[in-house]
């Protein structure tokens, strides 16, 4: 049986998982300041809960195309009120964040998962994360920075340049004495790639489990649907689904989502139906 191992939790992986989203923020691309106050957020978290969410994935930070980024002081006194509160909820909870100060704050509370869209390559990341005997990491690939990664991201194999990159950071996590079972790896969907860069990633999916970790996949309201669909971000929850259920058909474990209930339910057809893929290639 597949295993996620983190901080307070060994995580099933045996189907399916869904990361419910919560955006600490004021300017995240889809639900920007809906939660930006604790109380908010936290009640965002319980409510994600109810519709079924297996992980809770907070973040104080923007990381949306053009995104300016935040200062530390700022990004810890969003996300470090709500992660007191969510730690208590009885689910495993991650932290979305790049910088080495504010993992390390994160983890002494107790959190259980880091998820870093720069793969811990930050100063001091990779350090944080390897002190820590057991929390669980999410190592995401991603062109350029969020200021201009979708100018003109360029790619030769996209499959293979993310491929080669995530296995050089997972060896290099390993290296530094972090086990096998605590990696999780995403290919970034929508962090400097076209919609054609997606797309690749999502009917070559398969190949990249033969790197031997868990997938991560995050296509929740992402532009690419709306380019296919001619659809704005408020409308783009059909395809979210379609998307969510095609990354766990061809072996994702994990689905960072907006939309809980929704992919929760769809989830739950698919597996009585004997429909989704199972994670070996």
């Amino acid at each position: 049986m597949q295993t996620w191992q983190t901080t307070r939790y060994r995580i099933d992986l045996s189907r399916p998982r869904v990361m419910g989203i919560v955006n600490i923020t004021p300017d995240s691309f889809f639900d920007g300041g809906q939660h930006g106050s604790t109380q908010a957020a936290l009640a965002h978290c319980e409510q994600l809960l109810k519709e079924g969410a297996d992980i809770l994935d907070l973040g104080g930070e923007s990381s949306r195309p053009g995104a300016v980024p935040l200062s530390l002081e700022e990004e810890l006194a969003r996300v470090l009120p709500v992660l007191r509160g969510a730690l208590s909820l009885g689910v495993p909870v991650s932290i979305d964040t790049y910088k080495a100060e504010t993992m390390r704050a994160a983890l002494d509370l107790g959190v259980d998962i880091v998820n870093d869209i720069y793969a811990l390559r930050w100063p001091g990341a990779l350090e944080v994360v390897a002190a820590h005997p057991t929390c669980g990491v999410c190592l995401m690939h991603m062109q350029g920075e969020p200021q201009s990664m979708q100018q003109k991201p360029i790619y030769g194999d996209v499959l293979a340049e993310v491929a080669a990159f995530l296995a050089a950071r997972a060896s290099a996590l390993e290296a530094a004495g972090v086990q096998t079972q605590r990696i999780v790896l995403d290919p970034g969907i929508g962090f400097g790639k076209t919609a054609e860069h997606n797309l690749a990633l999502l009917t070559r999916q398969r190949e990249l489990l033969a790197l031997g970790y868990p997938l991560l996949i995050g296509w929740s309201r992402k532009s690419t649907l709306g380019r296919l669909t001619g659809r704005p971000v408020g409308d783009r929850l059909v395809a979210s689904v379609a998307a969510a259920l095609a990354a766990a058909q061809l072996g994702a474990r994990l689905l960072r989502v907006h939309d809980v209930a929704a992919t929760v339910d769809a989830l739950k057809l698919w597996e009585a139906a004997g429909l989704l893929g199972g994670p070996a290639v």
